[in-house]
């Protein structure tokens, strides 16, 4: 079983949306796939009330419980869980990244959200965990000269995934019915986008077990 976590202290960056989103893309490429909401907002509880799929459960946890029931899962059926974070410097958000297997960071193409990506960087390479960044909500315009620098400037603090994900209707109409965007339009491009994100962070994972295969190894 792999542990995804969506964490940045900054709000507004779209980590429920992409949470969903992906949990959905990941389910359609054949993973069991299990959602946390550790946000007291509960985003998320809702988004899977309104979908009603007992295929795609979704609980809410506590930080002091996240590892008992991380384990409960492992010896089960499931080989994804997808964990979503509060917008602040908060025990959820630090009990994640401790847990999480891989933590993506999403960010928007604006200063303060680089200024705040760095603060949750280094959270995470003190504890010595994996993490990517996904530059989200860019603009649709492939020479937009503001994602160029924001991706140049998360480049420049890590690996940055691909694609960008751009701000469409599809990714807010998708939350909205309780669904994903593959599902909303499974040949629009916000689609498109979730499937590519779905296979970076894949290879990402396949990279991560090797890695754990060569130090088994050499132990």
């Amino acid at each position: 079983m792999r542990t995804l976590a969506f964490v940045n202290q900054k709000g507004g960056t779209g980590k429920t949306t992409l949470a969903a989103c992906l949990a959905v893309a990941a389910r359609d490429a054949g993973e069991r796939v299990f959602l946390i909401d550790m946000d007291p907002q509960k985003s998320l509880i809702k988004w899977g009330y309104r979908r009603g799929d007992k295929d795609l459960p979704v609980e809410t946890v506590s930080p002091a419980k996240l590892p008992t029931v991380l384990a409960a899962l492992a010896r089960g059926n499931i080989n994804l869980v997808i964990i979503d974070t509060p917008a602040t410097d908060s025990p959820a958000a630090d009990a994640a990244m401790a847990c999480a297997d891989l933590t993506l960071i999403p960010a928007r193409p604006t200063v303060f959200d680089i200024w705040s990506s760095e603060m949750t960087r280094g959270k995470l390479k003190t504890l010595g965990k994996d993490f990517a960044f996904i530059l989200a909500q860019c603009s649709p315009m492939p020479e937009s000269a503001r994602v160029r620098d924001g991706a140049a400037a998360l480049e420049a603090m890590g690996m940055l995934l691909q694609p960008f994900v751009c701000a469409r209707v599809d990714y807010q109409e998708a939350a909205r019915e309780g669904m994903g965007t593959t599902e909303i339009d499974p040949n629009g491009k916000a689609a498109e986008e979730m499937r590519q994100l779905w296979s970076s962070v894949k290879r990402r994972f396949t990279r991560l077990k090797q890695a754990e295969k060569s130090t088994k190894r050499a132990a």
